[in-house]
């Protein structure tokens, strides 16, 4: 009985050990990247990227002061641009629709966040390793082409709600939006207007901006994405630097 004690102790031991020396080898990057690990590693990028992508965009001058991603008014509207001197106001009615638009979309980011975290907990081990060994962009492109109808539908009534939602002076994204385009259209469809060919503008503007907000919001998750597989430093978890230290390793060899 006192021997299999003893063996009992000591099995446990050599146990111990290994799971020891496997925790030292793998914070050392000496052994082969499990399927959980390159799939919880990649979940964790795209949530975190996302994440950082959202707070960036929800704050206030998120899109309105990124000129990479600033939403400028519909192209069906830039027969308005070309020609605002001939609407009274016309300067102040397209900077208060520009600057309603960009909130609109800044005030819809604050909810963006849960949605992709839920899109990315149905990544499959074979997306996870595609992405891993894939294009800088990899991971963004994925989320996008599996996720961008679903996101589509649930951030579009977001967007809608922030157009109708009184912002700047008591007026909303959409009444500056109406107030813009009735004007211009009242212009187009009078005579003076159709002899100078002017076209009325009828765009849907919730649509329109949902596409353009989403686009920003990828554009940005999308650089989050490539400062985790380039910058060390943006690696804040043990699991993102294991994960994503075996391509900087594939890199030098």
């Amino acid at each position: 009985m006192k021997s299999r004690t003893i063996i009992f102790i000591m099995l446990m031991v050599v146990l111990a050990g290994c799971a020891e020396l496997k925790t030292v080898l793998q914070s050392a990057g000496n052994l082969p990247l499990t399927e959980s690990e390159v799939i919880g590693g990649l979940k964790e990028a795209l949530t975190l990227g996302a994440k950082n992508a959202a707070t960036k965009l929800a704050a206030e001058n998120g899109y309105f002061g990124d000129a990479a991603i600033k939403i400028l008014l519909p192209d069906e509207a830039k027969t308005i641009v070309d020609n605002i001197s001939k609407i009274p106001g016309g300067d102040k009615l397209v900077q208060n629709a520009i600057l309603s638009i960009n909130r609109a979309a800044e005030d819809a980011a604050k909810d963006v966040a849960p949605i992709f975290v839920n899109s990315i907990t149905q990544m499959s081990i074979k997306d996870a390793f595609n992405i891993l060994n894939g294009a800088d962009n990899a991971a963004t492109q994925y989320l996008k082409s599996t996720t961008y109808t679903d996101l589509y539908n649930l951030y579009k009534p977001k967007i809608q709600a922030s157009t109708e939602k009184k912002l700047l002076g008591n007026i909303s994204t959409k009444d500056s939006w109406s107030a813009l385009t009735s004007k211009w259209n009242t212009l187009a469809n009078s005579l003076a207007g159709k002899i100078a060919k002017l076209k009325p503008v009828n765009t849907d503007l919730d649509d329109y901006l949902t596409n353009k907000a989403l686009a920003g919001m990828f554009s940005k998750v999308e650089g989050e994405e490539f400062k985790i597989r380039k910058d060390v430093n943006a690696r804040v978890t043990a699991s993102l630097q294991r994960v994503f230290g075996s391509l900087d390793k594939k890199t030098t060899n």
